[in-house]
């Protein structure tokens, strides 16, 4: 593993769990199966000489059980307006590659797949905004999300709740809200007010940095 790469910036995540996703706590999914999106804008970033900064990407993933038995299919989505070398770039980090073993989500989600479906080079419109727990993905004919608090229904105020994790391979704080997703094509998901995670993204070729 010779590259070097860093990115830094910001993440969406929406998966089929129940609020608080047990898969962060090392146990068994929700429902027996995971079906998820991840996205994020990288505001600062590089893959040894190619600058990926003001990037976007997106990731559709499902896994027919738990995510450790494999079998999962995935789907990388790269910002349409990233060149030759940024795309390249992007899609080995995103898969997981140039990435020492274990490192990062990336890697662990790779690893776990039986098909890996072409990339996709499209528009991504992606809005997230951490502290209020709020977020917007579109990608025109292939998946919509987003992501909003999770509101207390006696109050009727945002509730508020965090997820730290000291030696994560994704972030060491995630805030946690709700999402819903709405996917077609080689990944079809239908999310509805369940998990949504909002966190910084910050992870080189040897894990995240903290």
């Amino acid at each position: 593993m010779d590259s070097q790469w860093m990115m830094r910036g910001v993440e969406y995540s929406n998966c089929n769990c129940d609020w608080g996703c047990p898969c962060q706590f090392n146990a068994p999914t929700t429902y027996g199966n995971c079906e998820a999106v991840a996205s994020g804008h990288i505001e600062e970033g590089y893959f040894d000489d190619t600058r990926l900064d003001g990037l976007n990407w997106a990731m559709l993933l499902y896994w027919p059980s738990e995510i450790a038995e494999g079998n999962g299919r995935q789907q990388v989505i790269i910002d349409e307006s990233a060149g030759p070398d940024q795309r390249e770039a992007l899609r080995k980090i995103l898969h997981g590659e140039a990435t020492a073993p274990g490192a990062t989500h990336f890697f662990v989600f790779n690893s776990t797949m039986t098909e890996v479906l072409p990339t996709l080079y499209l528009p991504i419109e992606l809005e997230i905004d951490i502290e209020a727990r709020r977020a917007r993905l579109n990608v025109n004919g292939v998946v919509e999300s987003t992501g909003s608090p999770i509101i207390d229904a006696n109050s009727g105020e945002e509730h508020h709740a965090r997820i730290n994790l000291p030696n994560g391979f994704e972030y060491t704080v995630a805030e946690i809200g709700s999402g819903s997703t709405k996917s077609q094509g080689g990944i079809e998901l239908d999310l509805s007010d369940s998990y949504g995670q909002f966190c910084i993204l910050h992870m080189n070729q040897d894990g995240v940095i903290r």
